[in-house]
């Protein structure tokens, strides 16, 4: 039996002071019971991003801090840090409408623009 990691205790707290059963958080994001009580005890310690995803959103809890605890993100600056947030950028827009795509695509063009201009100055 493994013992719990840092990030399955807080994941557990975080269930628990939500007052909701596994079964429960199954039904609201989609991931298996079963696998979320292996997260919860430490027989899964590096989860995929989408359901650190999910969880962080369910949960309110801190996205970056739980990709840390389950060692998908390095310390700032690190190009290993910037693949796990794109990655995770990827997994996000999953949950986006078409019109949410759009202006996120918009965003990144207006973003895209201005560092190009920042450049030429």
């Amino acid at each position: 039996m493994r013992v719990p990691t840092e990030l399955g205790h807080l994941l557990a707290r975080a269930r628990a002071s939500k007052g909701a059963s596994l079964r429960e958080v199954e039904a609201a994001t989609g991931i298996n019971n079963a696998h979320l009580s292996q997260i919860e005890s430490g027989e899964i310690e590096r989860p995929a991003v989408g359901i650190l995803w999910k969880l962080a959103n369910f949960y309110g809890l801190n996205f970056d801090r739980l990709m840390r605890l389950a060692g998908h993100v390095q310390p700032k600056g690190t190009a290993s840090r910037r693949r796990s947030l794109a990655a995770t950028a990827l997994h996000a827009i999953d949950d986006l409408s078409p019109q949410e795509e759009q202006e996120l695509l918009d965003f990144m063009e207006t973003l895209r623009r201005r560092r190009s201009a920042e450049q030429e100055e």
